[in-house]
């Protein structure tokens, strides 16, 4: 079943100032440039929901999109962009870090990926650090329409074989394409039963 509705509702510098966690809430990150605001305009059916802009670090804020008056879709600044200073990365970090670990709503985070891009030490120790918090997540390979299948699947052997060097088991990881919609209806789909189960 489609997106009926896709609203943006608030844009904050402060995870104490976000909406109150009375709806089940995802939240999409990535290193900038990996496609993320494409991404969720793709699964929300909205073609300019999400700013995309050629410039990487565009998103500097907690972007809230609420979701057929349901759910939370939340887009959170790209981490990893070094154009910027050593003070405003650090700014992002603990932005990022302060809403990750304070929302009692976050039922997954999105973890974006360039499937085109070799494993990243900095999308690695990343996912790594949510592991050792106990925070959800997944991952969402992007722009895969750039890459044959024989070549897609050599990169997610090569992105599974690089993260069982250190867990035990491989997250859940979806493939997708926001130009051809590839893994729209496969992420709404892992969406709706916990969004089911958070209002029991």
């Amino acid at each position: 079943m489609p997106v009926k509705q896709a609203e943006f509702f608030v844009s904050n510098s402060d995870p104490a100032k976000c909406p109150k966690p009375d709806r089940p809430e995802y939240a999409f990150i990535g290193r900038s440039n990996v496609g993320k605001s494409s991404l969720i305009n793709m699964l929300t059916g909205r073609s300019s929901l999400a700013k995309i802009s050629g410039k990487p670090g565009k998103t500097q804020l907690i972007n809230h999109f609420v979701i057929d008056n349901e759910w939370y879709l939340v887009d959170l600044p790209g981490y990893g962009y070094a154009q910027v200073s050593k003070t405003e990365r650090e700014k992002f970090a603990a932005l990022i870090d302060g809403y990750l670990t304070g929302r009692s709503n976050l039922l997954c985070i999105f973890v974006l990926v360039d499937s085109r891009i070799e494993p990243q030490k900095i999308d690695l120790d990343f996912m790594y650090n949510l592991g050792e918090k106990g925070l959800p997540f997944v991952i969402v390979f992007t722009k895969t329409e750039k890459l044959g299948p024989n070549k897609l699947q050599a990169a997610l052997d090569a992105y599974r074989a690089k993260l069982l060097e250190t867990w035990e088991e491989a997250p859940q990881f979806f493939i997708t394409s926001a130009v051809t919609a590839a893994g729209r209806e496969e992420i709404l789909s892992f969406i709706r039963p916990l969004n089911a189960e958070f209002r029991k």
